[in-house]
């Protein structure tokens, strides 16, 4: 009795979890299966496992990892990359401001490396290299549709040691042949000139270590010298064709300009408030009429500057809309030297303007000739993949175009005698200067 009693509950336990089996069965094909978000892993493990055992020659582990990672990156927007440790390595340096190579800013413009600066005194402005001159070769291989890091690779080298270059420069049928003897490039990040009306002329080229401190000592410096002659007068901050740089620097800058108030704030994913960054009323300067030069290369730090004093109302903006790169990247260090550059928040001007493939509208339009052959500008909502603008009432609105900037009058500075932006810039804030 109790064997046959024993079976029966079994029995039953059996039946009961095949009828469960066949409930959970039904149910599930009612609703839709839910995919494990490990599935593309196990995809992934199962092709390396194939390239490792069934590929033709022996592969190098590390470079497949390092091409899986960069392959994620690439996926993504066009600031999201993956840097092995000696792209890491130009990355820093960079940052730092000094570098062996031959003096040019490049990017990548239809599948083309383009010249967008060149470093004056440097190897390839000594060669005759312009802005706009797209590289045909390095060292003999086509250069056409090479990743930006790879490129840089190829022109960086030791100092003293030389790179043959092809380019391309639109209107001249004949590529040009350089060869340039690569050498250290100090950037100076800032350039500054105490005009003869008591106005000081500072250009910011790039936000780098120390940026912020050779502005206050260069301010400070004019301050001293215009003691006898009634003091400064007004600032003309130039921050064209700078692309940016550390975020830390630009709030810097910016806190010298204001008393108080956000000066730029990030928000992530949904979202989320993630830091806000305010003006302190020590260490202010005083209240000099500001004008800020912007222009289509003014980009992602000099635009957080820019909207912060145009939001402020502390400056007059002149130029031309700006780049439009809003987003924040972060670095993470990888074990082995590499690093992962990842994009992980938005800029929002203190009025709450998103940056993002939007920009800063100049409060005066200044456009700037332009040569012969020289390219369009290219911007941020040009560039595949960009993050899009934020939603209309998803932050402030933007600043609608500002009027035309008027024509220079009277005397302009030699510095701006062939600079037509620069020279409506300067009448906007002379202008400011007489109705004081």
């Amino acid at each position: 009795m109790f064997r046959q009693k024993s079976g029966r509950k079994t029995l039953r336990l059996v039946i009961g979890g095949m009828l469960t089996v066949v409930l959970v069965a039904a149910m599930a094909s009612e609703a839709p299966a839910r995919r494990s978000p490990f599935e593309p892993l196990s995809i992934f493990a199962r092709a390396l496992a194939y390239i490792e055992v069934s590929y033709l020659e022996p592969v190098d582990q590390e470079s497949l990892v390092y091409g899986a990672i960069r392959g994620l990156a690439d996926s993504l927007d066009p600031h999201s990359v993956f840097l092995d440790p000696k792209e890491y390595e130009i990355l820093k340096s960079d940052a730092e401001g000094r570098f062996a190579g031959v003096g040019v800013e490049v990017s990548t413009r239809d599948g083309w490396l383009t010249i967008l600066s060149v470093f004056e005194g440097g190897p390839a402005a000594k060669a005759g290299l312009q802005p706009g001159d797209r590289f045909l070769s390095i060292e003999g291989e086509d250069a056409r549709d090479v990743r930006l890091y790879d490129a840089v690779q190829r022109i960086r080298g030791e100092p003293g040691t030389t790179v043959e270059v092809t380019v391309r420069r639109e209107g001249q049928e004949k590529a040009l042949e350089r060869t340039l003897t690569r050498a250290f490039i100090d950037v100076d990040p800032i350039e500054t000139q105490l005009l003869d009306d008591g106005i000081v002329y500072v250009r910011i080229k790039a936000f780098q270590d120390g940026t912020a401190r050779l502005m206050s000592d260069a301010l400070d410096d004019a301050v001293v010298k215009r003691r006898k002659q009634g003091g400064v007068s007004g600032l003309l901050l130039d921050l064209r064709d700078n692309g940016g740089g550390l975020l830390h620097e630009a709030v810097w800058v910016s806190d010298e300009l204001l008393a108080s108030g956000v000066i730029v704030s990030t928000r992530g994913r949904g979202g989320e408030k993630i830091s806000e960054y305010s003006a302190r009323r020590a260490g202010t300067r005083p209240k000099w009429p500001i004008v800020v030069l912007i222009n289509e290369n003014t980009a992602s730090a000099s635009e957080i500057v820019a909207g912060a004093v145009q939001d402020h109302r502390r400056a007059v903006l002149v130029g031309v809309r700006s780049f439009g790169k809003g987003s924040v990247q972060n670095i993470f260090e990888l074990p082995g030297g590499s690093a992962l550059k990842l994009t992980t928040y938005r800029y929002y001007t203190p009025s709450g303007r998103s940056i993002q493939a939007e920009g800063i509208s100049p409060d005066f339009v200044a456009e700037q000739p332009r040569t012969a052959g020289e390219p369009e500008p290219m911007r941020e909502e040009e560039l595949e993949r960009h993050l899009a603008a934020q939603p209309k009432g998803a932050g402030g609105e933007q600043t609608p175009p500002g009027r035309q900037a008027p024509q220079p009058r009277g005397k302009i500075p030699a510095i701006f005698a062939e600079d037509s932006q620069g020279q409506r810039a300067y009448t906007v804030l002379s202008q400011q200067l007489q109705t004081r």
